[in-house]
């Protein structure tokens, strides 16, 4: 038989009205956390967790105390060191789902992308769909999901494509080494700087980059939106404008094809049989 301590129905009922005096105020603390957070401009999923965070923490602490209060014979210390030895044990047990758990929290107080945001990392790029404790939800750009564990997110390199309103692209064109090199850079800027797609600010560049066989390598650097297909249609307007701008103004595009000739003997015409009739 197990030895329990006496409950009376006194301390019974304090130690309820203590653990519901708990839950109210973890919910009130929830909304108050959440609601400052999101007024100093964090993001949703930063302050959904981190409310949460506080309202469990405040819970536990007034379980705590409800059950000193309702098993008189149990001391706050021992409630803490109870729960010191389920925390240490359940760390040793659960290493990989704890070590998610504190990088989604630094991962979350960094605040450095969002729900929304266009992320690569790993072999993985996409928009983040979700972000929790444990993982983030990506969105690839084939519409496929991907689950990534905040542990990779804090350990791996993380390119964020919309960290900035505007990205730069880059594309090359070979010309013909005897075409003329400013009639091709000025057709190139005008063609670029009629695109909606391209913004003005920082204006578009023709700059010459490389010497080939027989061409001459420019490229056309030009700035667009952040999101991935913001800069593609600015890539495909770039490359049918100016394509069509050099036709118009005659620049002709290189190629790198070389004729070998090979050094011998010249056999000279050769002899055609003649055929009797």
């Amino acid at each position: 038989m197990i030895d329990l301590p006496p409950i009376t129905w006194q301390a019974a009922l304090v130690g309820l009205a203590v653990l519901l005096a708990g839950a109210l105020l973890g919910f009130l603390v929830r909304h108050l956390v959440h609601t400052v957070l999101a007024w100093r401009g964090r993001s949703e999923s930063s302050s959904r967790v981190f409310s949460r965070l506080f309202q469990w923490m405040i819970i536990v602490l007034f379980s705590a105390g409800a059950i000193t209060i309702v098993f008189p014979s149990v001391k706050p210390v021992d409630v803490l060191g109870g729960i010191t030895i389920v925390s240490l044990a359940a760390g040793i047990a659960f290493q990989t789902v704890l070590g998610n758990m504190f990088a989604g929290i630094v991962i979350l107080a960094r605040d450095r992308f969002r729900v929304g945001d266009q992320i690569s990392v790993l072999d993985h790029a996409g928009t983040v769909s979700e972000m929790g404790l444990s993982h983030a939800a990506l969105r690839t750009f084939d519409g496929r999901l991907v689950l990534i564990p905040n542990s990779s997110l804090h350990s791996e390199i993380v390119t964020v494509q919309t960290g900035y309103e505007k990205v730069r692209s880059t594309v090359a064109v070979d010309l013909d080494d005897a075409t003329d090199l400013a009639t091709a850079r000025a057709a190139a800027l005008a063609a670029m700087e009629q695109l909606p797609d391209v913004l003005d600010d920082p204006p578009p560049q023709a700059i010459l980059r490389e010497i080939g066989t027989a061409t001459v390598r420019m490229d056309l650097l030009f700035w667009s939106g952040s999101r991935q297909m913001e800069t593609r249609n600015a890539q495909d307007a770039v490359i049918r404008a100016v394509l069509e701008t050099f036709r118009a103004h005659g620049v002709k595009a290189g190629d790198e094809v070389v004729t070998v000739k090979l050094v011998g003997a010249d056999p000279g015409p050769a002899e055609v049989p003649t055929v009797p009739r």
